[in-house]
């Protein structure tokens, strides 16, 4: 009977993703309002300024620099 809890309990995760539940990932910029998946922003770190993108990394979304400086108009 435990082995049967065991198992169950393992395939919990994999059951709710087979309902068509998602799960939205976005980052935030530093006013918190939401940037989605694969935008490009200017930040500005430490008194540098760069170019950085909206990326997933191990299932979490993060900020990955992709170039220095940053555009302007």
């Amino acid at each position: 009977m435990k082995r049967i809890f065991v198992l169950l309990f393992a395939f919990t995760p994999v059951l709710a993703t087979a309902q068509g539940k998602t799960v939205e990932c976005y980052c935030t910029d530093k006013s918190g309002a939401r940037i989605e998946m694969g935008e490009t922003i200017c930040m500005q770190v430490d008194g540098r300024s760069f170019m950085a993108q909206c990326q997933m990394s191990l299932n979490v979304p993060m900020w990955r620099k992709v170039s220095d400086g940053c555009l302007s108009s």
